[in-house]
């Protein structure tokens, strides 16, 4: 596997939760505050307490939505990572089965090139050969 095929991924991830709790904290306080110092009459109080509860629920609704929309990316970025480390460990599983094949090919031919060898220096000696030597 050449270094080309390694990719890296980096993930950076901030907890949203602090965010969302911030923001409604300061919602709320908003809110009261707006009740105290309120210039208007009691329906004029409710009617702009109406309305900012509505718009806190769709900035929160939206909020929502994009934390579940930016989930679900890393949700399928997490999948994909999962499927190529799989991928990858197939290839290097194949890649390795092959070499240990070779590997024991290799040994046997060099085992059966040693038993060739061990016969062939199991031949007759020069003493067993039927022609005599001459003396020293």
């Amino acid at each position: 596997m050449s270094s080309e095929d390694s990719h890296r991924t980096v993930v950076v991830e901030k907890d949203g939760r602090s965010e969302i709790g911030a923001f409604l904290l300061g919602a709320v306080v908003g809110a009261g505050i707006a009740l105290l110092l309120a210039p208007g009459s009691g329906e004029e109080t409710q009617r702009r307490l109406k309305e900012q509860a509505k718009r806190l629920k769709d900035l929160t609704e939206d909020r929502v939505r994009g934390l579940r929309d930016d989930l679900g990316l890393r949700v399928e970025s997490a999948k994909d990572v999962v499927e190529q480390g799989k991928r990858l460990a197939a290839d290097a599983r194949a890649d390795l089965e092959h070499k240990l094949e070779r590997s024991k090919a290799a040994y046997r031919a060099g085992v059966a090139a040693g038993r060739e060898t061990a016969r062939e220096d199991d031949g007759p000696d020069d003493e067993d050969s039927a022609e005599p030597q001459p003396a020293g």
